[in-house]
């Protein structure tokens, strides 16, 4: 009896030990994210990158896997439950959300502050005007949003966005693209503009805010499926802290994040990408002292213009477009 006592006694303890395992191991259990990214990884998103390397998503309990897109874009992605999180822009937001069958998508910070993109071509091919897109060829992603978008400003100009060429080159290389299949593309100055810097290769740069000012608005995004922010708020909020601190330090030490991102992305040249995050360590706030932060008026506006020139199916709610909630207090 005092043997079997002993052996039960032994029992109850290793139980007890390994329930305690147990539960310590799944405390600390990681939880899965993934980002999906709007185009091939480069400077707008190395705030994200260095959260990962320097281990901002694991203090905050977070396993992020940093992805590209497949078919279709980000918003659709993250609408289907493909991701957590996703990069997009505030004309993709707009569209999605404007739709016949909306998307429940939602932007809940924005990377930079001002629109840094337009459309770029080789200064040989003299085009300067969005009026001169007429007979030319626009190599883009095959989106409605580029449709409108073109369409908007030849008209403002008194283009005829009819006799615009308009062809397929996905994610291929500004350079390679004007120079072998197209007249211009649309780029972020910050990435192919600052390319161009490098290489001594002039350019023609529009800048969309310089044609229309209601143009200046967000992108690109991070954004979040409604239901994720409705059912894990703090989810959200853990990843926006993370993801903060990673831009912060962008903004801080451009030079370190640069090379943070090359670790991960070690095709990229490294002079090209340093001289990125010094052109965007200015423009990721701006003038705002908390990163990612929003204005409903920037999202009104363009949402406003957009459906005032035909370009929208349905008029934008703005209000329930983007939220700050999710984001760090100041």
């Amino acid at each position: 009896m005092k043997k079997r006592m002993i052996l039960i006694a032994i029992l109850i303890i290793s139980i007890a030990t390994l329930a305690g395992c147990k539960g310590k191991k799944k405390n600390n259990e990681l939880e899965k994210v993934t980002i999906v990214l709007d185009w091939v990884p480069n400077t707008n998103h190395t705030g994200m990158y260095v959260a990962l390397e320097n281990g901002y998503y694991k203090d905050e309990g977070l396993e992020v896997e940093i992805i590209q897109p497949t078919a279709g874009g980000s918003a659709d992605l993250i609408a289907a439950g493909q991701g957590e999180f996703g990069i997009s822009y505030q004309e993709q937001v707009t569209y999605a959300r404007t739709a016949t069958e909306p998307l429940p998508v939602k932007a809940i910070a924005a990377i930079i502050q001002h629109n840094t993109s337009g459309f770029a071509s080789p200064a040989a091919k003299n085009i300067t005007s969005a009026k001169e897109f007429e007979g030319k060829k626009y190599g883009g992603w095959g989106s409605a949003i580029e449709a409108a978008m073109l369409k908007g400003l030849m008209e403002i100009e008194g283009g005829d966005y009819n006799k615009l060429d308009m062809i397929d080159i996905d994610a291929s290389d500004f350079f390679a693209s004007v120079e072998n299949h197209v007249d211009f593309t649309w780029i972020y100055y910050g990435w192919d503009g600052v390319a161009a810097e490098l290489k001594d290769y002039d350019i023609n740069f529009i800048k969309l805010q310089d044609v229309e000012s209601a143009l200046d608005f967000y992108t690109p995004v991070i954004i979040a499926q409604e239901k994720l922010l409705k059912d894990k708020p703090k989810l959200a909020k853990k990843f926006l802290k993370a993801t903060s601190k990673g831009y912060e330090y962008a903004i801080n030490n451009p030079e370190k994040a640069g090379k943070l991102l090359i670790k991960h992305v070690p095709e990229l040249d490294e002079k090209m990408v340093i001289a990125s995050q010094e052109y965007l360590a200015k423009e990721y706030k701006a003038e705002v002292s908390r990163w990612g932060e929003m204005k409903e008026s920037v999202w009104s506006t363009y949402g406003d213009w957009m459906f005032d020139n035909n370009l929208l199916e349905n008029k934008l709610n703005s209000s329930e477009a983007f939220t700050n909630d999710y984001l760090p207090k100041e």
